[in-house]
């Protein structure tokens, strides 16, 4: 999708939730309201293989709570999560991962473009740059929810966000959390850093990332060159 773009030397496709914050119990605990408030059932293993997807996955064949062809029902269920989500968001208070700040912060300096690729909602991703001034960083090379019509592991996000920074998806770095999330930056033909934010190491080795880090600290910009070369 991006190839045919004028290229920027090298360029990085970051995750939201996971990578650059770390709203796992904010989604918990919505997921759990709306199950509670609906009467549905949940369980915690249901909860951890959502990681990554888009609600219209996770409703219907992770969760169960609508057949797939109930996109009315889907549609409802998911805004009513995503208002309780984003009501936990404003009242809990967020910040910025560990090294994250620093690593936009050198990227920024090196002149190497950053995009957003997720699975979550603009106006989700809009109340967290809003608490954590992240949106400072990225700009316009936002791709949420609404902008793809295929979710991880299709690699449609992050071929997007590339495109939105000039970038050959050869040349982009993935920087993900969630299993689906690896798998759609190697299908974008992108190299992946894996974070331990949401699964232990031993989950995401042999996945086909470069490397695993437990915190975006342990990466600097050299050391993104080296992975990319």
């Amino acid at each position: 999708m991006a190839s045919s773009l004028p290229c920027s030397e090298i360029g990085v496709v970051f995750d939201l939730d996971g990578v650059l914050i770390d709203s796992h119990d904010q989604h918990e605990r919505a997921w759990l309201h709306l199950a509670d408030e609906r009467n549905l059932k949940l369980e915690k293993e249901q909860f951890t293989a959502s990681f990554g997807a888009r609600n219209e996955t996770i409703i219907p064949h992770v969760f169960h709570w609508a057949d797939p062809e109930d996109h009315r029902a889907i549609q409802e269920l998911a805004e009513r999560k995503e208002k309780l989500y984003r009501e936990l968001v404003a009242a809990d208070g967020i910040k910025p991962l560990p090294g994250v700040l620093s690593l936009l912060d050198s990227l920024r300096d090196a002149a190497i473009p950053v995009s957003l690729g997720s699975s979550t909602p603009r106006k989700n991703i809009e109340a967290c740059f809003a608490a954590t001034g992240l949106d400072r960083y990225f700009g316009e090379n936002i791709t949420g929810a609404e902008d793809v019509t295929k979710g991880k592991p299709d690699p449609q996000v992050f071929l997007i966000a590339a495109e939105k920074i000039k970038c050959d998806p050869s040349r982009c770095l993935v920087i993900e959390d969630a299993i689906v999330g690896i798998e759609a930056g190697l299908a974008a033909g992108m190299r992946v850093v894996a974070v331990t934010t949401t699964h232990l190491r031993e989950k995401l080795e042999d996945r086909g990332a470069s490397r695993i880090v437990d915190s975006l600290g342990e990466l600097n910009v050299e050391t993104i060159r080296v992975i990319l070369s």
